[in-house]
């Protein structure tokens, strides 16, 4: 009845029916949550009468909300619900502008949620630019999704987080109506807090919580260089700029305060050439001094995965083979300058890729060469430590391919364990690695009867994707998951670290974030999320309100 009631204001597609359902009940997580509707918005006003419609029903009592949907590709269960899923894929893939920069205004695009990156990184590439905060699911991921996760990946190191680069934001919001956001300062600012209606109202509240509690605020933001947990209420206001910036509390919010419609996103100049250097460690002492080290280069990103990841690699190699759109053969060759490095070496721990760009050849092939030897020093007073520099791009591919293929090889090619992403994207400072990577190894392998696992990630930054693969039928191994993510949470806390990087809060983190902000900020985020959603509209669940039973009740396998 619900769909019935929807198709009679609505333009775009409304389903109801059990294959829309289902396959609208997944994501990339280890949850399963069946909606009640799929809709397919036309438009902006398609989305304006629905909010209206769903404001109308919650205003009488009814359980109904709306749950926005790009791509699918959220690995905490963000797009789930057991309301109206809000597709965006099917119609909002416009690309409306993309400007280069002139007259000392930043290149930018303009573009719908819906729209594919791997779909806009060739037109941008075409004009010589580069939005760097994708994920390393680039090939897979929409825009819409990568905004409200704010984003990162392998070249955040260098260029920062989706936050960085969002410069306006349009979204349909609580009063069923189009609102555009961007940063307000001095007369501008003035206006929007005497103005009457919706943004007034947005805008003061945010404005006094923020200034009631800006000491907290401040102390609660994650000692760390990149950071997706909670909301960003210390990003909002900035006191000795005097500019107030609703969007970098939008960014990330996982769609909890309305469903995005645009976004205006800054880009920047696309380095040309790029060098890669592959180091082999046999031991994670030298971890963080290394990195610190190879700071010293300015590396555009640095990028490693384990042992572990390397066996999957080996294991699946005909998913990595057609990744790389290369040959059986071709693959085999390119790998034996590394057999040899393991003959010598043994298997290594961890392998990292350090990438320098720019755009004169010559100058990156002696910068990646000053590189190596610096890491030659330090390997002499460091044993396990080798390091090879690669001599083209084409060879870097099969480096990238194993990084960025890790998950998806996981997640598409086993049989009878299911890929388990609970603890996928912890960081802390990177001087901490050398600790934290044996302890959380140690939590792990304490239950190896019931699990195996990889770790992959950046660790210029301190941020590691761990994948475990589980048999999610069996209720023992499904307890294990809140049981391992209180101890790995804990770890991370104990070095002021954030449990989400990247990958945001979603079913799977929301339960965490009093133990990692304190309850006195849980409430500040519950007090924002109802600020900009008084009816508990848009995506309930997430950021506020997510508990371990709900969480654990919707744990299904696929497998």
């Amino acid at each position: 009845m619900l769909a019935d009631e929807i198709k009679q204001f609505f333009r775009g597609e409304v389903s109801a029916d059990d294959d829309a359902r289902t396959k609208y009940s997944r994501d990339y997580s280890l949850f399963k949550v069946m909606p009640q509707v799929v809709v397919f918005p036309k438009d902006a006003e398609d989305l304006e009468r629905l909010v209206q419609f769903v404001a109308e029903k919650k205003a009488k009592g009814e359980d109904v909300s709306l749950t926005g949907r790009s791509a699918g590709t959220d690995m905490t269960g963000g797009p789930l619900t057991q309301g109206i899923v809000v597709s965006f894929t099917e119609h909002f893939h416009r690309v409306k502008e993309i400007a280069e920069a002139e007259g000392g205004r930043e290149a930018y695009v303009v573009t719908e949620p819906g729209v594919y990156f791997r779909d806009l990184e060739p037109m941008l590439t075409a004009k010589g630019l580069l939005y760097p905060p994708f994920p390393a699911s680039k090939d897979l991921c929409a825009l819409g999704g990568m905004v409200n996760n704010n984003s990162g990946g392998e070249k955040t190191l260098a260029y920062g987080k989706t936050e960085h680069y969002v410069r306006e934001l349009t979204l349909v919001m609580a009063d069923g109506k189009t609102h555009t956001f961007r940063p307000l300062a001095g007369e501008a600012l003035a206006a929007k807090l005497a103005e009457e209606g919706f943004e007034g109202d947005l805008y003061r509240g945010i404005k006094k919580l923020i200034d009631d509690h800006y000491d907290a605020i401040v102390k609660a933001k994650p000692d760390v260089s990149k950071n997706s947990a909670g909301y960003f209420l210390w990003n909002v206001w900035n006191k000795e700029t005097g500019v107030f910036d609703l969007t970098r509390l939008i960014v990330g919010s996982q769609g909890t305060f309305g469903l995005l419609t645009e976004a205006k996103l800054g880009l920047v100049p696309l380095k040309k050439h790029s060098r890669m250097a592959v180091i082999f460690l046999r031991d994670l002492g030298p971890v963080g001094d290394l990195v610190n080290e190879l700071l010293k280069f300015a590396p555009e990103s640095i990028e490693s995965y384990d042992d572990k990841t390397l066996e999957i690699a080996v294991k699946f190699w005909r998913a990595l083979v057609a990744s790389m759109k290369g040959s059986i053969f071709t693959l085999g060759w390119q790998f034996i300058p590394e057999m040899f490095m393991v003959l010598r070496g043994g298997m290594p721990k961890m392998i990292m890729l350090v990438e320098l760009t720019g755009d004169n050849p010559a100058a990156l092939d002696a910068s990646i060469g000053t590189l190596a030897d610096a890491v030659r020093r330090f390997a002499a007073s460091h044993a396990g430590i080798q390091v090879r520099a690669l001599r083209s791009e084409k060879e870097e591919e099969k480096y990238w391919a194993i990084r960025r293929q890790s998950f998806a090889m996981l997640h598409n090619n086993t049989t009878g364990k299911d890929t388990a992403p609970f603890i996928d994207d912890f960081i802390v400072k990177p001087e901490y690695l050398p600790e934290i990577l044996p302890k959380v190894n140690a939590i792990l392998d304490r239950y190896k009867d019931q699990l195996v696992y990889t770790i992959a990630g950046h660790p210029g930054n301190g941020n590691f994707h761990i994948i475990p693969l589980m048999d999610l039928k069996d209720p023992k191994v499904r307890a294990l998951i809140p049981a391992i993510s209180e101890e790995v949470y804990q770890l991370v806390l104990k070095y002021r670290g954030s449990i989400t990087a990247e990958h945001n809060d979603g079913i799977i983190r929301t339960p965490y974030l009093g133990e990692m902000y304190g309850k006195e900020i849980e409430a500040l985020f519950a007090a924002t999320k109802k600020i900009f959603d008084p009816l508990g509209i848009f995506n309930p669940g997430k950021k506020v309100g997510g508990t371990l039973a709900y969480s654990e009740a919707h744990i299904e396998a696929t497998q």
